[in-house]
């Protein structure tokens, strides 16, 4: 199973999310910093749920790196998160 399939069934688990768009953007990073030959370095997450209501911007993005689990994070350069609600 690749990265982008192991955020979105953490996403998934974690929120059960109206939206979510997991790309993986590494090819427009070529040359940068952290870029891995074979793509998967650098990410974009668009998601939408309800449970993040009433939650501030950070603790949103704290609630997605949460669920998606340090193990992931450590195998990735870049997450770009764009989070609301339903």
């Amino acid at each position: 199973m690749g990265i982008g399939a192991e955020i979105e069934e953490k996403l998934r688990a974690a929120f059960s999310p109206g939206l979510l768009e997991v790309v993986d953007d590494s090819e427009a990073h070529r040359g940068h910093s952290g870029f891995q030959e074979g793509g998967e370095s650098h990410w974009n997450v668009r998601i939408a749920s309800e449970r993040f209501a009433g939650m501030s911007r950070l603790a949103r993005h704290r609630a997605v790196h949460a669920a998606i689990g340090p193990d992931i994070i450590a195998r990735i350069h870049a997450l770009a998160l764009d989070i609301s609600e339903s």
